[in-house]
């Protein structure tokens, strides 16, 4: 059996077709943000999903398992938020839009959630029950397995771990609050902190890694960082017990600079019994998580 996989992001849509085990087939990706949103992402999608099976001459798939950015009623397959980031996106109808259209059973997840079951499936993650995993780009993500199970939440959209506080009077968040995990520990937030107290414009966090064995200032902004990011996932191993977290994004291929120092910083804060155990590694698929991930929902909890 084959099965339609869609990883719907912010800039680009990644159709691929799976097998049951997770083998990616034949694959394409296609902008959504070409004329800035003004085409709807959904309406986007559906076009490249017509052109992706003409191209890839596929005749036919059992079921559509979708990977989409934003929050996600995974009961309705629909979007009910987007924080106002993506114009015409919020209340897309995924679910009900794909399978109008072909026929066929379609099940809908939050792109991060979808990457921590990626790893669950074929990951790191693999034959482990309890997994916290976050993903640090421009902003922060999260999903959070519990005794081998997404947590949802009543709506679907449970894990939104970059907007946990780690500081009630610190820097305002986009969200309205104040002290929001992704405030401090996306990849964003380095990169404000090295241009606020460096004056260095243009910068990315690769430039930024690279300079840390001649800056000693950048070396010791990138530790504050990190700090920040320790104290967001020693409060998440306190609740949650896992027995891995996983760090998604590309600042997780930084094995000695990044893993290795985060690893140990939660490790000397965690509470023993809480540390006893427990792994901090990088997270293994990459843009393949979502596609894996959605397929793992289908076959596990969609069906």
């Amino acid at each position: 059996m084959n099965y339609l996989a869609i990883d719907i992001g912010g800039t680009a849509v990644k159709i691929a077709i799976l097998n049951k085990d997770g083998e990616i087939l034949s694959f394409d990706k296609y902008s959504v943000c070409f004329d800035k949103y003004e085409t709807p992402i959904l309406e986007t999608v559906l076009k490249s999903i017509d052109i992706f099976i003409e191209e890839n001459n596929i005749k036919n798939f059992d079921g559509i398992c979708v990977s989409a950015t934003g929050q996600i009623d995974v009961n309705k397959g629909a979007v009910i938020g987007t924080g106002g980031n993506i114009k015409n996106y919020d209340g897309s109808e995924i679910k009900n839009k794909l399978e109008n259209k072909y026929k066929v059973k379609t099940t809908v997840i939050n792109d991060a959630n979808a990457a921590v079951l990626g790893e669950l499936f074929l990951g790191r993650a693999k034959g482990l029950k309890n997994v916290v995993m976050i993903t640090i780009g421009t902003g922060v993500g999260g999903g959070i397995v519990v005794n081998g199970n997404i947590l949802h939440g009543n709506l679907g959209i449970g894990g939104e771990l970059g907007h946990f506080s780690i500081n009630n009077r610190g820097i305002e968040c986009t969200c309205g609050n104040r002290g929001c995990y992704e405030r401090y520990a996306s990849m964003t937030a380095l990169i404000k902190r090295v241009e606020d107290k460096l004056g260095i414009q243009d910068i990315n966090g690769k430039d930024i890694f690279d300079r840390i064995s001649s800056d000693n200032m950048v070396k010791d902004i990138v530790d504050e960082w990190i700090d920040d990011i320790s104290d967001g996932l020693v409060s998440l191993a306190h609740i949650f017990n896992p027995e891995i977290i996983l760090i998604g994004g590309a600042v997780s291929n930084q094995e000695d600079l990044f893993i290795n120092k985060l690893r140990e910083k939660v490790k000397i804060k965690v509470m023993p019994n809480f540390a006893s155990n427990l792994k901090i590694e990088a997270a293994k698929l990459g843009n393949d998580a979502g596609l894996v991930g959605a397929l793992y929902y289908y076959l596990k909890d969609g069906e």
